[in-house]
């Protein structure tokens, strides 16, 4: 069984990624935890600091978050009869980054799904969007629904990695039973200047990958290009790739990759989900 945690803003985005993971996880076994989040703020009214009662956080906050948690769990009952899916609802008045922490431990989350806003959206992300600090703060695997992208059945995932580190067998587990579930095809991504060639780690590391998933469909790819993001960009439309995967603690691709695409022409992070793991 496994336990999801959706955070919701109730806005179309969070909506998309609802969808989104119902059917992504169609065939699985899954607790559903929609969780709100009423991000603390510290009211200043005649210059003294004010922090409201409980019963007013009740009042202004809870009541209207859980009536709106209702009519989701309302919607989704409407399109789904998935009986291998159960859903829970969950508020909260904290820090956001420690709400998502808490829960995530209490309810032995799995994977978070998030939804994220278009390109604007993302190119925020580094400077401290929601879906940013939970990237980059919360240490459990997350899927990245943005608000264009839409779910068909995968066929192609891209897997961009610099070879650098050392993958264990547990945080690759999750891209494991994606292939087994679809039969799809990984493709592992190394992007790399002209001339530069893998030393011995890199080769020990890319050996590795190649021995995990000898029992898969999959690809090495080598390409050569100054740019990661125009090279994934290029990648993605020719191969048509339905999901990009990386792993957070690859720094170097992980944040060049998410929370730098400012070309124009860049548009893999306002279509494609990325599925980013941690360990």
């Amino acid at each position: 069984m496994k336990n999801i945690l959706i955070p919701t803003d109730f806005s179309k985005n969070s909506w998309n990624a609802i969808e989104y993971a119902l059917k992504f996880f169609e065939n699985s076994c899954c607790n559903f935890y929609l969780l709100h989040v009423n991000t603390i703020n510290t009211l200043v009214v005649a210059e003294t600091t004010y922090m409201p009662t409980q019963e007013v956080i009740e009042e202004a906050f809870i009541k209207p978050a859980n009536v709106n948690l209702k009519e989701a769990i309302n919607r989704i009952k409407s399109i789904s009869k998935n009986d291998k899916h159960k859903f829970f609802t969950l508020t909260d008045y904290n820090y956001f980054i420690d709400s998502i922490r808490k829960h995530v431990s209490e309810k032995k989350i799995d994977i978070i799904v998030m939804g994220t806003k278009g390109a604007s959206g993302l190119k925020k992300l580094i400077v401290g969007s929601n879906t940013g600090d939970v990237l980059t703060r919360v240490h459990c695997s997350t899927l990245v629904v943005p608000e264009n992208a839409k779910y068909v059945k995968l066929k192609e995932i891209a897997f961009p990695t610099d070879f650098s580190s050392f993958y264990s067998l547990e945080l690759l587990q999750p891209i494991l039973e994606i292939l087994d579930q679809y039969q799809a095809s990984i493709n592992i991504l190394h992007i790399n200047k002209k001339g530069v060639t893998l030393n011995l780690d890199q080769q020990i590391n890319k050996g590795y990958l190649e021995d995990y998933f000898a029992n898969n469909n999959f690809n090495f790819h080598h390409l050569t290009n100054n740019n990661i993001e125009s090279a994934i960009q290029s990648f993605v439309e020719k191969r048509k790739v339905n999901l990009i995967t990386m792993v957070a603690k690859n720094l170097n691709y992980f944040q060049r990759i998410l929370f730098h695409p400012t070309i124009k022409e860049i548009s893999y992070h306002t279509d494609i989900p990325f599925l980013v793991l941690h360990e």
